[in-house]
């Protein structure tokens, strides 16, 4: 029986190499994937969407598996460094999709408000000019509604709404989830305090948007725009080392994690206009606080 699972049809080249590549390198050392797990202190969990193409492995640990199996390591930062841009710009191909999620919602809320009004009865005996005079009126009246109507619907969709959604069942939300990506499961405040991987945000739906060094951790902002939702990941830490997303501004709402057993962990989801609009911070156990933004936009 083969090692490795046939990876899936549909991941880009280059991260189609750079995933086989970790996987002759494995091999190469004779590792087993708990042995890997157990010198590079990466969980066995992680190591499988790595080395399955589920996951994009963070640069500290390709470092960790390089000299784990006594590699070079430059060269295969080389090429996560390609994979990486891929990953990212992977979340890029669904700005269409979002056009049709946001047309679809346009849609469902203007037939909640009811019926097209009935056109108005002619005048009983109007003079020739009389029904242009009179029409033009009329027609700069509905224009004027249907204005309103859109507009109303594109401050919606833009809030992500607040309780009109539990007033009104909603074909709109219907229509946002029938519209998204296959496997994404929630867009922006839905995503609010939950899982990333497990709503489907994350892998090829997400980007790297900012990223700093704190002590001897990596502490990422990570952003999915399908999702309208960024979250925070530290890598390479220590047990009861903290990571948080924080929003900035007034509501500085948060969500925050802690490392365990793990050497890496990722918060919740966070809402937000863009990725700039929220910072993520590491706190170390031996002191050490960062911070990693992307600039305000």
């Amino acid at each position: 029986m083969a090692r490795w699972r046939p990876l899936a049809d549909d991941l880009d080249p280059r991260v189609r190499e750079f995933t086989e590549a970790l996987r002759r390198q494995v091999d190469r050392g004779g590792l087993s994937v708990a042995a890997l797990a157990e010198a590079t202190g990466y969980s066995r969990s992680s190591w499988e969407r790595y080395l399955g193409g589920r996951l994009l492995p963070p640069r500290y640990a390709v470092v960790a598996l390089a000299e784990a199996t006594g590699a070079d390591p430059a060269h295969f930062t080389t090429m996560w460094e390609v994979a990486e841009r891929v990953w990212s710009r992977a979340e890029g191909r669904h700005d269409v999709t979002m056009e049709a999620v946001r047309i679809a919602e346009a849609r469902a809320a203007l037939g909640g408000f009811g019926p097209a009004p009935a056109a108005p009865s002619p005048a009983p005996s109007p003079a020739p000019a009389a029904p242009a005079v009179r029409r033009r009126p009329v027609l700069l009246f509905v224009a004027g509604v249907v204005a309103v109507v859109l507009a109303v619907v594109g401050v919606t969709a833009l809030t992500g709404g607040d309780g009109d959604d539990r007033a009104r069942p909603g074909p709109s939300r219907t229509a946002r989830a029938a519209a998204l990506p296959a496997g994404v499961k929630c867009t922006g405040q839905e995503c609010t305090g939950k899982d990333p991987e497990g709503m489907g945000c994350g892998g090829g739906n997400a980007r790297t948007a900012a990223a700093a060094w704190v002590g001897g951790a990596y502490v990422e902002m990570r952003y999915s725009r399908v999702c309208a939702a960024v979250w925070a990941r530290i890598s390479a830490g220590a047990p009861g080392d903290t990571v948080s997303v924080t929003e900035a501004g007034g509501a500085r709402r948060s969500q925050r994690s802690r490392i365990g057993r793990d050497p890496e962990a990722y918060t919740s989801m966070l809402a937000v206009r863009a990725p700039g609009a929220a910072r993520a911070c590491a706190t170390l156990t031996t002191g050490s606080h960062g911070c990693a933004a992307p600039p305000p936009g």
